[in-house]
């Protein structure tokens, strides 16, 4: 399913990034897969919580620079945001590994992030000469202030899981030995919670604090579509492949 596993557990929809074998990074199509199955989730009234979550080592590293397709991929990344900010249902993310570069969104737009300790946020995108996208300029000042973002923005810095739980980035920070333990309580306790008082207070959160998430995706989406064709992004995907540092030129 391009990319996409669902279950159906009782209340619960388990969704997960299932490309392990690239660390669970997104190409359009599995975005768009994505988009579907939460779409499909708001209509069914017999699930009453999301857990969202990636195959193998990482929970997802960012969107495929390895050649994929890719084409209309920013666009793709808003509507998946949206999607899961717009869902009158909980949505908890089970990070462990990378959630990096569009990763970063993906688990923040989620309403509970549980972390293992392995796992770690990073905007990755200035590696690559790109800007981050899926309105990682809305969600994150939002959670740790506008100089945090910044540092993360700018330097692509990997925040390792304590760091963003004392930041409050993420909600719980668990154990080496009982991460999968806690994310099965929280997710089954929204589950087991008051539907409509979650649909309402996400609708209330929202107004708060996502009321130019659309406006600030738009812009992130212009400026990828800006940089994708600068000198500074084939150099920043060259070296990517290639596995050394870029030489950015400003062009």
């Amino acid at each position: 399913m391009n990319g996409i596993s669902v279950d159906h557990d009782g209340a619960i929809r388990r969704i997960r990034l299932d490309r392990p074998e690239k660390l669970n990074a997104v190409d359009t199509p599995m975005l768009e897969e994505l988009s579907a199955r939460l779409s499909d989730t708001a209509a069914d009234d017999s699930v009453r919580a999301v857990l969202l979550t990636g195959a193998g080592r990482a929970f997802c590293s960012g969107g495929d620079l390895t050649g994929g397709d890719t084409d209309g991929a920013a666009h793709a990344a808003n509507r998946v945001v949206q999607a899961i900010t717009a869902l009158p249902k909980p949505v908890v993310a089970g990070v462990h590994g990378a959630a990096a570069g569009f990763g970063c969104p993906l688990a923040l737009a989620c309403d509970l992030v549980v972390a293992a300790p392995t796992a770690y946020f990073q905007l990755a995108f200035t590696r690559v000469g790109l800007m981050p996208d899926g309105g990682a300029c809305a969600l994150l000042p939002g959670l740790i202030g506008r100089t945090r973002s910044a540092r993360m923005a700018m330097t692509a810095e990997r925040v390792d899981a304590a760091t963003a739980f004392g930041w409050g980035m993420i909600s719980h920070l668990t154990a080496d030995d009982d991460y999968a333990s806690v994310l099965e309580q929280v997710v089954r306790s929204v589950s087991t919670g008051p539907t409509l008082s979650h649909a309402w207070t996400k609708r209330a959160l929202a107004a708060a604090t996502l009321g130019e998430l659309e406006s600030v995706q738009e812009i992130e989406a212009d400026g990828q579509l800006a940089l994708v064709h600068t000198a500074d992004f084939g150099e920043g995907a060259r070296a990517f492949r290639e596995r050394r540092a870029p030489d950015f030129r400003g062009r």
